[in-house]
């Protein structure tokens, strides 16, 4: 069965404490959809994460719903409910962009494209493939071609970038992440990969330019991200030892073929 064509996009932008940057990043994204045809039906909900700052409030004042999560779940519980957003709302795509201003929006329709010609069904914006200067050096980096080089045999597809957070889930991966999406830290990015492959979905990648953040202060210092990085390593074991949801798998397959 061949993924079909994403036409209805949400965009879900997981924020925590993003008060600085997120105007920004949304006034870019409505002048990307604006501008570009294939985005003529995007929508966008902003995941406030347990913020304590303005995240929220700046969000609505630009007219963006708002999930107003309590507590702090991490990037994955944020997207999880953004996930469960789009299915309720039948939303055929969803794409994940971060609330500080490094992803760029221009490059959705990259993402779009990619879903099409590689029948893709989870595309990921990678900043190791050519394009942009972003580098990552040291344990980080050594921490992050480890885990690219497991997942590409994983999902059986070269990855370079297997912890960006810039991605688009299509149709078939939607349900799926709906009910699955793991909440644990990178399972976002790492774990999210192995519950893909292990239903059957094809994963590509793209590459993209990785800007600086545009406001706010970054979650984790290069030391805490490395030391992150290795528990992912490790994380990404128990993943692959883990018995697969077939009851989840069943009913996202029941979904897909409705959608389909």
């Amino acid at each position: 069965m061949s993924a079909p064509s994403p036409d209805r996009v949400l965009v879900v932008i997981p924020a925590w404490n993003e008060e600085d940057a997120l105007p920004g990043v949304l006034r870019e994204i409505r002048a990307v959809c604006a501008a570009e045809p294939t985005l003529s039906a995007t929508d966008v909900v902003v995941v406030s994460d347990g913020s304590r700052d303005r995240t929220a409030e700046v969000a609505r004042a630009q007219g963006v719903p708002v999930l107003d999560l309590p507590i702090n779940l991490g990037v994955g519980g944020a997207m999880r409910a953004g996930f469960k957003y789009a299915l309720r709302h039948r939303y055929d795509a969803v794409v994940q962009l971060d609330a500080d201003g490094q992803h760029d929006p221009a490059a959705i329709p990259q993402l779009l494209a990619a879903a099409r010609e590689h029948d893709a069904d989870v595309v990921i914006g990678a900043r190791f493939a050519g394009a942009g200067t972003y580098t990552a050096r040291g344990p980080r980096r050594a921490a992050m071609r480890v885990l690219a080089g497991v997942l590409s045999r994983v999902t059986g597809t070269r990855l370079t970038d297997t912890t960006s957070g810039f991605k688009l889930a299509g149709p078939r991966a939607v349900p799926l992440f709906a009910s699955e999406y793991p909440a644990e830290y990178l399972g976002d990015t790492v774990e999210s990969l192995v519950i893909a492959a292990r239903a059957g979905l094809v994963v590509a990648q793209v590459p993209v330019s990785m800007r600086e953040r545009q406001g706010g202060r970054p979650s984790h210092s290069p030391v805490k991200a490395a030391v992150f990085l290795g528990r992912a390593v490790l994380a990404l074991g128990i993943a692959l030892s883990r018995p697969s949801n077939r009851t989840a798998r069943a009913r996202f397959h029941a979904a897909a073929e409705v959608k389909g």
